[in-house]
């Protein structure tokens, strides 16, 4: 017989009743904001226009489908129409097109904390339908447009939860546009201390129409449409001054590739090649990093 005092359990029934005193205090614990369902996204997200543009974040209500998304649109006589549009955050990129109707061509990135980003009625995207590419934050995304169901030229843009809620008071740049305001927001988005910028250092005519991100900097792919030239030109965010190993080619499909490579403190090329009609392999790096792209852009 047992003496007194605690009793004598059995290991496996001991066990059980460990695990299920654990996950009843696990329960009674506070869960994080996004498991809650607040609507709070832990990832901080700057405006998807270049540094230092201001354009006004209208979050409408009523009337705005979905509630709580925001129409960027002109601000002190800036036209918005043709705007860089940039990821708001780090993640991957997902390029659609639903034509005439609805977000037109849009982009939706997904985010490392499940949330995403939704940007819409966009003129050009930097990938095709159906396409997807990494991203950081300030990476190149397209165009502001005014496709699908819109009837000016604006950029609809979205915070959504990783249960794909959208944020009706987003966060932007430290921003907060609750539902039914209208607020001027200053993009700090791609401000790396770099004077320069891809379409400066190409030149007059050339657009943004692809990039790739590298530690330290990014590679960019521009077109010219007036003379049907490419350009690529690779730009550092981090050491900007301090010169060290960049480069920066373009290779037209069966054609030689042109690179200017060296030890540089801001950025490499420009590399310019007449490749109208023609796909494109281009990329550049900075350091041991670097990007190569397949042959695309074949327009």
């Amino acid at each position: 017989m047992p003496t007194t005092g605690s009793p004598t359990w059995p290991n496996t029934l001991r066990s059980a009743i460990t695990a299920l005193l654990l996950a009843l205090a696990a329960a009674l614990l506070p869960q994080p904001a996004s498991a809650q369902g607040t609507g709070l996204l832990a990832v901080p997200h700057k405006s998807p226009f270049n540094c230092g543009k201001t354009f006004y974040a209208n979050n409408w209500s009523p009337g705005h489908n979905p509630s709580g998304s925001l129409d960027w649109q002109d601000y002190g006589g800036d036209d918005i129409n043709g705007e860089t549009v940039r990821a708001t955050a780090s993640g991957t990129a997902y390029f659609y097109d639903a034509g005439s109707t609805s977000y037109g061509k849009w982009i939706e990135v997904r985010h490392s904390d499940g949330s995403r980003t939704r940007y819409a009625h966009l003129a050009t995207m930097v990938r095709s339908a159906g396409g997807s590419m990494g991203v950081s934050q300030g990476t190149a995304i397209g165009t502001v447009g005014s496709t699908g169901g819109s009837n000016a030229p604006h950029l609809h843009y979205e915070q959504r939860t990783s249960s794909g809620a959208v944020d009706t008071s987003p966060t932007v740049d430290g921003v907060t546009v609750s539902l039914g305001q209208k607020k001027a927001v200053t993009s700090t988005n791609a401000c790396s201390g770099n004077p320069h910028t891809p379409e400066e250092v190409c030149g007059s005519g050339y657009a943004v129409i692809d990039s790739a991100g590298l530690t330290g900097g990014t590679t960019y792919l521009l077109y010219n449409s007036g003379n049907g030239y490419n350009c690529v030109a690779t730009l550092k965010t981090t050491n900007v001054g301090s010169a060290s190993s960049m480069s920066a080619f373009l290779e037209p499909q069966g054609e030689s590739r042109t690179t200017d490579s060296g030890s540089y403190g801001y950025y490499a090329g420009p590399v310019r090649r007449d490749a109208a009609g023609q796909c494109v392999k281009w990329g550049g790096s900075i350091g041991s990093s670097s990007y190569t792209s397949p042959f695309e852009h074949c327009d």
